[in-house]
């Protein structure tokens, strides 16, 4: 069989996860928001954003495939399909979807057994926390911003990883729904009136300022403000559905809710 050898990767998560397969000599370009693994940006062409593409370029590399994320990259893989060329694109928003992708980018170039081995250690790692959290008899409210301005809640792996890292998502009814707008939160008081004991922001392309949360009108007692109990973990292990999301994501949030947890408990 011919597996693909050059490979565009248009979002970030699949460009970490043919690395740590071992199998980045296959990508032959990748989008110019990917920050993990750091050498990619290096070694190779930035052929992408994340609703845009340099079409012409991405021909010239001879691709034969194209990896991409969600409905929002609709339009350029229906392009690049006009041109020959064959595209995959993933849509998951969930942990046992990340898993599945990373077993699905596997087997798409003959490393299923290495694929096999890397989301079972994601799994043993999500096992052990859960083991631990389930003994917790006191588990802290957790507000995820994902934007301000208007507030956007957190995503569905997101809310995922909180409960898994033994915290109580404030706005879980908000993460099954795919896009930000249907995730807004019209109000801000809203929060206030969900008491969270613990904020946490991720703003992508922007930095959060846990010091400033407690100066918007009305969150100044907001319990997680009064205990100092906000903080901010960067977009880029948080926001992306992949790799990045299943280790030092979930590493930073059980980090943050067992500090709570031995702190409150």
């Amino acid at each position: 069989m011919n597996w693909p050898k050059r490979i565009i990767c248009m979002t970030e998560e699949t460009v970490e996860t043919l690395y740590l397969l071992g199998e980045q000599e296959r990508i032959a370009g990748i989008s110019g928001f990917t920050v993990r693994p750091p050498q990619a940006r290096k070694e190779k062409p930035k052929v992408s954003a994340f609703i845009s593409a340099k079409i012409p370029k991405i021909l010239d590399l001879e691709p034969d495939l194209v990896l991409g994320f969600s409905d929002l990259q609709a339009d350029i893989a229906a392009e690049l399909i006009k041109h020959g060329i064959e595209v995959y694109i993933f849509n998951h928003r969930t942990v046992h979807g990340i898993l599945r992708m990373i077993r699905t980018v596997g087997r798409l170039v003959d490393a299923s057994d290495k694929a096999d081995a890397l989301a079972a250690s994601y799994e043993a790692r999500i096992e052990a926390i859960k083991d631990e959290t389930s003994t917790w008899k006191v588990r802290p409210k957790v507000f995820f911003e994902e934007w301000y301005d208007p507030i956007i809640s957190g995503i569905g792996w997101v809310s995922e990883l909180i409960e898994i890292a033994g915290g109580i998502d404030c706005y879980a009814e908000n993460a099954k729904h795919q896009g930000g707008k249907e995730r807004i939160i019209a109000d801000p008081l809203e929060v206030v009136e969900r008491t969270p004991d613990i904020v946490i922001g991720s703003w992508c392309g922007k930095r959060f300022h846990p010091h400033k949360v407690g100066e918007r009108e009305g969150w100044a007692n907001v319990p997680a403000v009064i205990n100092k109990e906000v903080y901010e973990i960067k977009s880029a292990v948080i926001l992306q559905p992949g790799p990045a999301a299943l280790t030092e994501g979930l590493d930073q949030l059980f980090e943050i809710t067992k500090r709570w947890h031995d702190r409150f408990s």
